[in-house]
């Protein structure tokens, strides 16, 4: 008798096991199929300046960098905001819209030479309509305000040539913006130009990304703005402490408040504290190497050695610490106000491990899941949320514009 009451209780220890086996593999199934059923709206992936200094053929499956097609296609990316990037070195002379223009027409000639694969994107409703043809939709966002030069005719010429965002400055203070990188404080925030270029960013309908700025220019852009903003790609800084590149709680909760949305960096010195200590020491014994041996960085001897040192010492973030960022914005504002930023092929070998290139994203949902995240909130976090600011942004120009035509 005693050996068959051992049988009745290990039947259902059984029957749970299996079930609970059964279960896990339909989860994990379930996190690649909501990655291919949902649109997937990255926004800033750094393609452009990428293949402007090693040009190759991403239609197919590259061995460099984050992105390509089949990567994409096997992450279910299928908007990336193509970033056109402007270094800080062109802000002073008149070759910023030049770098535009070159990198806006490179972004073009994927969709002229790949039309099966590739079109430009200039709104949520042509995403929407591309996905449906199993295209990949490139929206271009420009980052570093400085092709605007110092006439506010270029924010529409940069319009009609495809930006639906603008990062207001970058790595320097610029003639609209300080930096949260520069320490100069050249404006003090905004500068008095800079708050024209925002009030013609919402009459044209382009977004205005806070992402770079300082924090003084980031609260003169809240005061003036007439319409949601966005944080294309940055983190919270409750894990990076000092990290002004990042955003505040008091910052979050003001964009959300504006109906804004943020969309988190992936790169491990914006997710992890512990990262971007170990990579300023990093830093230190590479320049103590390069003095003791009479190098520079772009010596390919260096280079060798860095990459060498750099893999076996850096410290990456996890796939963990990433999804942290999502739900202390989620805590702090609701589910409406967060989104996906990658930073891909803009912060070099950085990248977390289990979001290493775009084939990943399933990965971040498969943790979302597992906390207990719903269907519905992961559709909101994958594009529903930046379509609903990019919506509005654009109504809210079509507002101005009636506005103005009745005065």
């Amino acid at each position: 008798m005693p050996h068959f009451k051992s049988i009745f209780i290990l039947i259902p220890l059984i029957f749970l096991v299996l079930f609970s086996c059964s279960r896990e593999e339909n989860y994990d199934d379930e996190a690649d199929r909501l990655a291919q059923e949902f649109i997937i709206v990255d926004g800033h992936v750094d393609l452009p300046y990428r293949l402007n200094n090693n040009p190759e053929d991403v239609s197919g499956t590259t061995s460099d960098g984050d992105f390509d097609y089949d990567r994409a296609k096997e992450g279910g990316l299928n908007a990336p905001f193509m970033s056109i990037y402007i270094p800080a070195r062109y802000q002073k002379t008149d070759f910023a819209m030049n770098v535009a223009d070159s990198l806006i027409n490179l972004v073009r000639q994927l969709e002229t030479d790949h039309p099966e694969k590739f079109a430009i994107a200039t709104s949520p409703q042509e995403i929407e309509a591309q996905f449906k043809q199993d295209l990949i939709s490139l929206p271009m966002g420009l980052e570093n305000g400085a092709p605007i030069a110092n006439d506010l005719k270029n924010v529409q010429r940069l319009y009609d040539k495809g930006i639906r965002y603008i990062t207001l400055t970058h790595s320097k203070d610029n003639q609209i913006s300080d930096s949260s990188y520069d320490t100069s404080g050249t404006h003090g925030g905004l500068s008095s130009f800079g708050e024209e270029v925002v009030k013609k960013m919402n009459e044209t309908g382009i977004m205005v990304d806070i992402s770079h700025v300082s924090d003084s220019a980031f609260f003169d852009v809240m005061d003036i703005t007439e319409a949601p903003v966005i944080a294309s790609h940055s983190s919270a800084r409750f894990y990076t402490p000092g990290f002004e590149r990042n955003m505040s709680d008091s910052m979050i909760t003001m964009l959300a408040e504006n109906n804004g949305v943020m969309m988190i960096n992936f790169g491990s010195d914006f997710i992890s504290d512990s990262s971007r200590t170990n990579s300023d020491s990093l830093d230190a014994h590479i320049s103590r190497w390069l003095d003791e041996n009479n190098l520079e960085r772009s010596d390919a001897e260096a280079q060798e050695y860095i990459e060498e040192y750099e893999s076996q010492n850096y410290r990456y973030a996890t796939l963990d610490e990433v999804v942290d960022h999502f739900e202390h914005v989620i805590n702090l504002t609701g589910i409406n106000h967060v989104g996906i930023g990658s930073d891909f092929d803009g912060v070099g070998d950085t990248l977390p491990v289990g979001l290493k290139d775009v084939s990943m994203y399933s990965n971040l949902i498969q943790e979302l899941l597992d906390r207990g995240y719903t269907k519905d909130d992961i559709g909101k976090i994958t594009h529903r949320n930046i379509f609903r600011v990019w919506n509005e942004v654009t109504e809210t120009a079509q507002r101005l514009s009636n506005k103005d035509a009745m005065e």
